[in-house]
């Protein structure tokens, strides 16, 4: 049932999986659902760049020294995770959005489209048992460097998707009643 996916959906970090490959159809089932998230004025912004194997590994390199050139201080633990990271995943799907060239909506419904594309991708993995976070490091804004972005595309993040042993906790959340204002009047 969808409320349960949406109830037991996780963040799944790298240090979690246990380094077995996903397979190609599984990823292919995956951005499928992406494809099929809301879009005003079906513009279908989402752009995806699936990486794996060596890819992986270039992307880590590129992110520890982005970091080194842009922060004053750099931490060795930083250098580390930004490396060791990518290289952990099954793979990794780099979340792109493609501005309409026309700006015939707002780019914040754009964004909000890629969004959803990606909560289905994540409810996707949930109900195949894959563990997935989507990481927003400020370093995405230097991407054009290493992929070769389109016109108005730019990049929001990553999509690390693992597999995993063991449960998940559970989580919790606050009670609804304090974030809803009935105006029935």
């Amino acid at each position: 049932m969808i409320f349960d996916l949406i109830k037991n959906r996780r963040s799944v970090f790298p240090a979690q999986y246990n380094g077995k490959p996903i397979a190609r159809a599984d990823i292919e089932r995956i951005l499928e659902a992406a494809n099929w998230a809301p879009t005003h004025k079906k513009t279908e912004p989402w752009r995806f760049r699936v990486l794996q194997g060596e890819s992986q590994a270039k992307l880590g390199l590129f992110l520890s020294l982005k970091y080194m050139e842009h922060e004053p201080k750099p931490k060795q633990f930083k250098i580390e995770k930004l490396i060791e990271n990518p290289k952990k995943a099954g793979a990794i799907i780099a979340i792109c959005m493609q501005r309409d060239p026309l700006e015939s909506l707002p780019e914040w419904e754009e964004i909000a489209a890629t969004a959803m594309a990606v909560q289905n991708m994540w409810l996707c993995c949930t109900e195949m048992g894959i563990g997935c976070y989507w990481s927003s490091p400020g370093l995405v804004a230097h991407m054009d460097d290493f992929f070769d972005l389109n016109k108005g595309e730019r990049c929001l993040g990553f999509f690390y998707m693992g597999h995993f042993d063991g449960e998940l906790p559970e989580v919790s959340r606050g009670p609804l009643e304090a974030k809803v204002a009935w105006l029935d009047e």
